[in-house]
Order: C-alpha cells, then structure tokens, then sequence
C-alpha cells in the first residue's frame, strides 16, 4: 500500500476541489465483511491525473461520468484517474473487510451476551478501510451517510440519523468535513438522551456495559454540558454541528477520537469495578479534550500532519483547564495529575532520540507514516505545557482573543501553524513569532537551578538556565517553622534569563522551589540547602502542586543519574504514607513500581525495592481503615497486590472474596490478584477458567488471556507467543493482554530463549497486520525486562532492518533508549 506524501497532496489539493460525498454501508451481509458504495462529486481545476484511495476485499465497479474504470488498474490502495477540466462524479462499489484491530470499521461480539457492535476509527489512512475517498484532510467536502444495518442494531453517525424503512438509516448532512472525521457506530447500543441547549445529547455504549452507564450518567452528562457552557463563554464561534453524541466502544486502541457530533471513547471508561476520583477526573478531562477539538480540530483543521500538535496541544491545554474551571466542585485541581501524570510522557519523550520539536518543519513530516509517529508524549502533553507558559506570558484575555480570531478566519476550512501564529499575533503586542521560534521548533528540556548568594537578610537569587527557552515562572520562598512544617514567605515572578537577579528580604530561605505553580515546561534541580530541606520536609510542603513540582524534580533526578533509586524509595517511604493528595501518590506508586522496581535497581535488589512499595502501601492501608478515603485505600490495595512476593496475603483476600477492612473483591481486583499469583507461580489453569468462568465479559477474557501468559512454565510462555505471533486471531485488546502477561522481571530466565526471536516475530507481525498492531508488539510485547548489555545491542542491531514499518522502528527506538538508561542509571 503506498502512503500518501505531502508532496502528492499539495499537487492534489491544487487539482480538486471535492464537494459531496454520498455513501452507503450495508452492514447485513455477515460477520466478516460489509458493502461499500460511493459517490463523490467533484471539480477538476485543470486537466490532469490523479488517484482516489481505497484498501477494498473486492473492488466491484468504479465509473467516471457514468463510464466504467478498469478496476485492475487498482494499484495498492490507489485508483488512478485522467481528469478533464470540469464537474466529475465518481461511483465506487466495493466489500470491504471488518477489522479486529481498532482500524477502519471495528467490528466486536460481546462475549456477555453474544451482540455485535461495529464502529469507525478512520484516523490518517483508515477511511480508505470504509469507503472510497480523496483522503487527506485538506479536501473538506459534505458528506451523507446512509447505513443497512441489522434489525434491533441503532445506526449513529456525525449528525441527526433517522430510521427508515427496511432497516436503512439516514445521516443529515455535515457541515464541511475532513476525510478523518466521519464515523459510523452501529449495534443494539443502550441510550441515554438528553437535551442542552437546544441540541440533543446523548451518551451510548453496549448492552451489557448498561447498568455502569446508567449509575454514572449523571456525572458524564454534567461533565459535558458543564464544559459546553464553559467553550462558549471561551469561544466567540457556536458549537457548529447538530448533535453531540458520545459513544463508549469496546477494543478502541485510543483514549477517544474527535469525530465531530460523535465522540468515539474507550469501553473502559464505562467502569464497571471501584476507581479513584483521579480515574474519573482522567474521563472527565479526555470529555472536555474531545469537545475542545470540536473548534480545534472539527472546525478549523490542519492542513497537512505537521501541524497535528495544533490539535492536540490545544485540546490537551483546554481539557484540563476547562475541567478546572468549570467542574471544581468535582475535581478541584486537575493541573497535579498533569503535572505527575502526563507532562512525564513529555518529559520521557523529548530525551529520546526520537525527539522531535512541538511544531516540526513540513520537510521532517514528508508522508502519513512519519506522521503517525508524531502521537506522542511531545505532541501532546509538552505542546499543552507549552501552551500553558504561552498564557502565562500572553495573558489569557490575549490569548482567547487571539483564538477567537483564529477560528473566524478559518472556519470550517483549514490552518497552519503560520496562520495560528498570525492569528495570535493580531491579539497582543508581543513577539509571539519569536516564542514560537524558541518553543515549537526546538527539541529538548531545559533544567533550571536556583543560585543564592548573600547574607544576613538580603540575599540574591540567580537561576542557571541549562537551555535556550525563555520562561515566566514562580519561585516559591519557603521557610521551615519550629514545627517543621515549610510555609510559604512569598511567591515571586521571574523571568528566566534575567536581566538581574531577584532580591530578596529576611534570612536565607530552607527551600526555593523554582517553576512553583508548575506553569513552564522544564527540569529542576535544588541548591544544596533547599534540597536537604526537599528531601527532608517534601510533605511538610502546604500546597500539593507544589509538592507535585518537588516530586517531579525527584523522578527526573533518578531518571538522570542524580539520584540513587533506592534513596527515592526511601522517600517515598518517610513522606507517602502522610501525603493527601490522591494523584501524588498514585504517580509515585506507579513510578516507584513500575520503573524503579522492575528496570531501575538490579535483579538481586528488587525484593527490596517492592518490600519497601508494600510497606509504604500497608502504612496507607492502616491510615485508611476509617473509611474516609477510598481512593486512597484502593490505590492502597492496588500496590500491596502488584508488590507482592509471597501469594499468601492476597491469596486470603481472593478466597475471601475482600480485603480485611474492605474493599469488596470487585472484578479488577480479583483479575489483578489472579494474574499476581500467576506471576508468583501460585496458581494454575483451573482457577483461572473458573474465574473466567465467574467473569465471561470481555474484560474476563482479558483478564484470563494475562494469566495464562503469566503463568512461569514453559508450556504457558509457548502457547502464549504462538497466540501473539504465530496466527492473526487475537484482536487489539486480546493481543494487548497477552503481551503484558508474558514478560516478568520474576520470570527472566524461563523467557530469555524469546529476546532474540522478537525482532523478527515484530516485523513480520507488522507487515502482516498493520501500524496499530505493529505499534501494539513494540509497546507491550518488548522486552522491557531483558536488561542487559547483549539485549540492547542485539536491538540495535535490528534497527538497520529497513523492512521494518515506521511505527515498529519508532517503538523499539523508544524501547531501547529506556533500556540504555536503566543500564546507565543500574551503575550510576
């Protein structure tokens, strides 16, 4: 199949100016495949050649003008076609094969109840998996959606459907739509509707998933209208579609995708076991994301996949500013799980030889592959950091004024980061081209530490910058009381250069906390003083933002070498079981067990390393047993569970069915339990078919498919990488669940015979099944716990195999520069 390069869409762009599309789906012909026709009205400019795109079983007819096209001339997913000048229709018929991968139409059986479900994810190249189309997205064009679906099924789409005879149902009209946005979700949904102002809203997801969406309803619909009231208080331009429906489907490979009047999210956050509120405050800010792009994205789009970070960027700022602002009651601070939780995907990613700057040249971006790569922790989370230090230094006033400007001039059509930048400018008297420069077309993160020179009560501080960004930030002056607590003397802005240090009044401050309030995009370090009373008094620190900045500058010091990992754990031990602040201790558990535990310290170490996760997680346990805090008590359990060395604590749970003090054993307790015994070698096949058994949902299933691949004998690991590599049968989340199962650090020399055989396994597995799959073995089924010098040299090995599809080589570059730096920080 050939991707399509920006070059080849520049010229087609010139060439067409394409108008209306007419398709219709008839998703009654089985489970395997389904009917495809299009009709698609257009203007050549000129006299000239081109190709539409399209990935068919069987391509059945085409016709130009009413006169039939050679459909053998089909090459790869391109047909070619001679324009003469003028008007043009084309008519394309086609069987087009249902995914099992979360690309082009899905199409899922629910194991609960047997009923089907099939949607759209159409993102980059996959509409070609649909119907046929000039797939790019600066060929906006209306399209009209009519879909045959099975009796019993409810046909969603982008717009109002209604329900005609014979099963045919019938989309409105869009408004002016990129290729990548039409979506289609058909099956026998359960709905909740409502009305807000004066649109219909609705919210859907499968059968057996009901009751969870009904017990959570109110919430997501609160959520919603809250965050649609705030965009337009925000936006000068309406809400510009007819419907906002939001669809919770089954195996979706992202967190949820954009499609205008038809948000597509992951299954998973229908729950159907006990979370945090930081997991709901995560559903609440992917709501908000997903409503933002409906401006920023839907409305004004890109022109080319360069600029995807002007989506991304902006609707990962305005997600959890807007759930800030308009759901406190909710969720007072969403900027601390931010902080822990996403700016350390950015962090992690701009430090890799992967890294590329947030806005990168149009020359660095040359085809939809190299594109696909550019979803990433930069895209996203350090775009929105970014963005947050933009309105720092322009003023949010400025900063609306100049989207607003942004949307009026380019709605429903299509934008650059020239015209976003042009747009902002006309705001503000600042030189927003230059910041642009500094921030957007860089690579890599600063690190700024405080310098105090002085005595008495004047004192001088100077920051060093390590860097080129300039950045507007707070320093926070802390002094520590005879009570140990650190309180907060002042809060002061600086400008980082400086033109002259920051004078400061009274004694020699215990604690200078730079980038305070967590407003810029860089590392930290501490002067000697404030990094004794860090280490120290960390939850003796009032505000909890604050201690996330300190906590940061903590992770991004082991991940450098600065720091022992065993002392980080040390920490967390004297500080943890006192702090508050739900997302804190979830980010540093999981950094704690997840990095430091299983890749940071030495084999022979890590027993230690997860006795001291378990006590710190018991200590939590015991200041819990009052009831008060949920959360906190199941991220709690959550930690002794996947901490534990023995079986015989959480075995008792299992077969007690809760944890002595509560919580009941809900599903995702009991699979998680299951799937640490079977790592610890306590279990075996039969209990795991009971409990699945107990569990028949999809989520059973894989929850029963990561035991059995964490099982430690050698018939387990080999029926386990026959499954993932040896036939195409497992979908996404079947695949998924099977990698995470097979390799264990406690497991490494029973799975050492299958480092070697990955690398070959990989490729062939992304030629066969595609990117998403590829992107699939390359995050999950690495070997992540191989870490050794012989592992990453037989991986870098394998990076010169140019058979290997961009998304696999992006991943085991990723992978194997995390293997580097756990060896590096391993002899630190």
């Amino acid at each position: 199949m050939s991707v399509l390069t920006r070059d080849e869409a520049q010229t087609r762009a010139q060439l067409l100016d394409v108008h209306h599309y007419r398709v219709d789906l008839d998703l009654t012909t089985g489970d395997e495949t389904f009917q495809s026709r299009s009709v698609i009205r257009f203007t050549a400019r000129a006299a000239g050649d081109t190709f539409v795109e399209l990935k068919p079983e069987t391509l059945h007819s085409a016709l130009l003008d009413d006169e039939p096209l050679d459909v053998a001339a089909l090459d790869g997913n391109r047909l070619p076609l001679r324009l003469t000048e003028g008007e043009h229709t084309l008519r394309i018929s086609t069987t087009m094969r249902y995914s099992r991968t979360g690309e082009g139409m899905h199409r899922f059986t629910d194991p609960t109840d047997g009923e089907s479900y099939v949607y759209t994810q159409l993102f980059m190249e996959d509409v070609q998996r649909v119907f046929a189309a000039f797939d790019q997205p600066d060929l906006k064009a209306v399209f009209e959606l009519g879909v045959t679906a099975p009796e019993g099924w409810t046909v969603l789409s982008n717009g109002i459907t209604e329900q005609k005879p014979d099963g045919r149902w019938q989309a409105a009209p869009t408004p002016l739509l990129s290729t990548y946005f039409v979506c289609v979700a058909a099956g026998p949904w359960h709905t909740i509707r409502t009305e807000h102002a004066g649109l219909p809203f609705g919210i859907h997801c499968r059968r057996s998933l009901a009751a969870h969406l009904d017990a959570d309803a109110d919430e997501i619909l609160a959520v919603t209208k809250a965050c649609y009231d705030r965009y337009h208080e925000k936006f000068d331009e309406p809400y510009p579609f007819d419907s906002y429906d939001q669809a919770f489907v089954p195996e979706f490979n992202a967190g949820a995708m954009e499609n205008p009047g038809l948000v597509t999210f992951r299954d998973e956050f229908v729950f159907r076991s006990a979370v945090t509120v930081t997991e709901r405050q995560t559903r609440a800010m992917v709501i908000a994301h997903e409503m933002a792009h409906m401006w920023f994205g839907d409305l004004v789009t890109l022109r080319w996949w360069d600029d995807i970070w002007l989506n991304e960027s902006f609707a990962e700022y305005m997600g959890y500013q807007t759930v800030n602002e308009a759901c406190s009651d909710l969720f007072p601070d969403t900027w601390i799980d931010f902080g822990v939780t996403r700016k350390a995907w950015g962090y992690e990613a701009d430090q890799r030889p992967s890294t590329h700057p947030v806005a990168p040249d149009p020359e660095a971006v040359p085809d939809t592959a190299s594109a696909l790569l550019n979803f990433d922790g930069i895209s996203y989370a350090k775009g929105a950091s970014a963005l947050r230090q933009l309105v720092a230094w322009l003023g949010e006033k400025d900063f609306l004024a100049g989207i607003n400007i942004h949307f009026k001039r380019h709605k429903f059509g299509n934008a650059t980061l020239a015209d976003f930048i042009d747009n902002l400018a006309a705001a503000t008297d600042r030189d927003v081209h230059a910041w642009a420069e500094q921030w957007l077309r860089t690579t890599g993160v600063d690190t700024l530490t405080p310098r105090l020179d002085g005595e008495g009560n004047q004192w001088r501080l100077h920051v060093d910058r390590d860097g080129s960004r300039p950045h507007r930030i707070q320093a926070g002056i802390y002094d520590r009381r005879p009570d140990g607590e650190l309180a907060l003397r002042e809060r002061r802005e600086l400008d980082v250069p400086q033109e002259a240090p920051a004078e400061l009044t009274g004694p020699r401050p215990d604690l200078v906390v730079l980038n305070d309030g967590d407003l810029t995009y860089t590392k930290l370090r501490f002067d000697e003083v404030s990094e004794e009373s860090a280490l120290r008094g960390l939850s003796r620190i009032p505000d909890a933002l604050t201690r996330a900045v300190v906590w940061n500058a903590m992770r991004d010091m082991v991940r450098d070498g600065d720091l022992a990992p065993a002392d980080y754990l040390e920490f967390a031990l004297a500080h943890l079981p006192e702090e508050t602040e739900l997302a804190l201790v979830q980010g540093v558990l999981g950094f704690a067990r997840t990095q430091i535990a299983d890749r940071y310290v030495a084999e022979d170490e890590r027993p230690a390393a997860l006795a001291t996760i378990g006590e710190i997680a018991r200590a939590l346990l015991r200041r819990t047993e009052d009831g008060e805090a949920p959360g906190l008590r199941l991220t709690a359990v959550r930690a002794c569970i996947d901490s534990a060395t023995t079986p015989d604590k959480i075995a008792s749970w299992l077969d007690e069915g809760t944890v002595h003090g509560g919580p009941e054993l809900d599903p995702e307790l009991r699979w998680r339990i299951l799937a640490r015994l079977a790592v610890l070698g306590a279990t075996d096949e039969t209990v795991i078919a009971a409990e699945g058994e107990r569990d028949p949902s999809a989520t059973g299933q894989e929850g029963a498919a990561r035991c059995r691949a964490s099982l430690p004998t050698p018939e387990a690991k080999a029926a386990a990488w026959s499954a993932l590599f040896d036939s195409d049968d497992l979908s996404n989340y079947l695949f998924t669940a099977t990698a995470q199962g097979f390799w264990q650090p406690e497991q490494a020399a029973l799975v050492r015979e299958y480092v070697p055989r990955f690398y070959e396994a990989a490729v062939a597995l992304g030629d066969r099944r595609g990117p998403a799959m590829a992107e699939a073995a390359g995050r999950y089924a690495f070997p992540a716990y191989a870490i050794d010098t012989e592992s990453l040299a037989l991986g870098q090995s394998h990076l010169e195999d140019d058979t290997m599809i961009p998304a696999l080589h992006r991943k085991l570059v990723d992978q194997l520069d995390d293997l580097n730096r756990a060896l590096r920080i391993r002899t630190a």
